[in-house]
């Protein structure tokens, strides 16, 4: 049997070497979105897009955030239609694991993040859920049946 061993390295955007995952969603207003990731959750803009179809980059924390307005197919994708998620049928969402959920809760919220619900016990964890400008949901949770050793 082998092993497969990973070399640690600073993963940057676009990567020089390798790859990086980034997680993109569609949005209504590029600058819109851009700014509410850079507000709440302390983002950083990497690019901010433009009207000719690029998207914005956005770090936060140790992932990358690519918003894009929609459009039809493409010469790539000649079957895909991009669009904005209908707000009540959601089949992916980001996770935001974090020590202090309270502390994360009041943060965030003071910064203008539109809560679900405040966080409730559910499952060994803590976890509520919030909203971005376009109806995307991020789950925000505390694990409280794991320690570390």
């Amino acid at each position: 049997m082998s092993t497969v061993q990973v070399e640690q390295k600073s993963y940057e955007m676009p990567p020089r070497e390798g790859f990086t995952i980034a997680h993109f969603i569609t949005v209504t207003d590029i600058e819109r979105s851009a700014r509410f990731y850079e507000t709440v959750f302390g983002g950083r803009i990497l690019s901010r897009g433009d009207s000719s179809g690029a998207p914005a980059y956005i770090q936060i924390a140790n992932t990358w955030l690519i918003v894009n307005v929609g459009g039809g197919p493409t010469p790539d994708k000649p079957t895909v239609t991009l669009t904005v998620p209908d707000p009540d049928k959601i089949n992916s969402f980001m996770n935001f694991r974090v020590a202090d959920i309270q502390a994360c809760y009041q943060l965030w919220k003071s910064r203008g993040a539109e809560f679900i619900t405040e966080p409730i016990p559910k499952y060994g964890e803590i976890r509520c859920y919030i909203r971005d400008p376009d109806g995307y949901i991020i789950e925000v949770g505390q694990s409280t049946d794991f320690a570390y050793g």
